[in-house]
C-alpha cells in the first residue's frame, strides 16, 4: 500500500468509474482523503479550545454578553457535531481496512465513486439512502 500512498500524494489522481471499483489506488485515495479530513477537524477543534480558553472577557453590556454567549454555544454545538463526524470517519477507515469500504450496508452493491467523492463516509448507495429517507419521512408524517 505504500506505493499507492506515494502515487496518491504525488499525482492529481481522482478515482473514476472506468477503473476496477475499490482497487488499491482508490482505497489509498479515500484513506488519505479521510485522514486529511479528520486532521483538519482536529486542528479546528484545537483552535476552538485555545480560543475559548483565551476569551474570558466579561462584557459589561448585556447585548455584547448575550452575543458572546450565543457565539460560544454555536461553536460548541459545531464542535460536538464534528466530534460525531470524527467517529464516522474512523468507522470509514475501519471499513477500508476490513475491505467493506465503498459497498452499501443495505444491498452490498458498490456505492459509487462520485458519491464517495462527495461524501467519503457514506455507508448507503444513493438509492438505498433515498429509500431510507422516504421511510423516515413517512414515519415522521404519521
Amino acid at each position: 500500500m505504500k506505493t499507492a500512498a506515494v502515487l496518491a500524494e504525488k499525482s492529481d489522481y481522482r478515482p473514476s468509474e472506468d477503473e476496477e471499483f475499490m482497487n488499491e489506488r482508490q482505497l489509498e485515495y479515500f484513506k488519505q482523503k479521510l485522514m486529511n479530513w479528520k486532521e483538519e477537524i482536529l486542528r479546528e477543534s484545537r483552535e476552538t479550545l485555545t480560543h475559548l480558553q483565551s476569551e474570558t472577557e466579561n462584557h459589561p453590556d448585556l447585548a455584547d454578553r448575550a452575543s458572546s454567549e450565543t457565539d460560544r454555544a454555536l461553536e460548541l454545538r459545531t464542535r460536538d457535531r464534528q466530534r460525531k463526524l470524527i467517529s464516522k470517519i474512523d468507522e470509514a477507515l475501519r471499513r477500508i481496512e476490513d475491505g467493506s469500504y465503498g459497498y452499501c450496508e443495505e444491498t452490498g452493491e458498490p456505492i459509487g465513486v462520485a458519491r464517495l467523492e462527495a461524501r467519503p463516509i457514506a455507508t448507503l448507495s444513493l438509492e438505498a439512502q433515498e429509500r431510507h429517507e422516504r421511510r423516515e419521512r413517512v414515519h415522521r408524517d404519521d
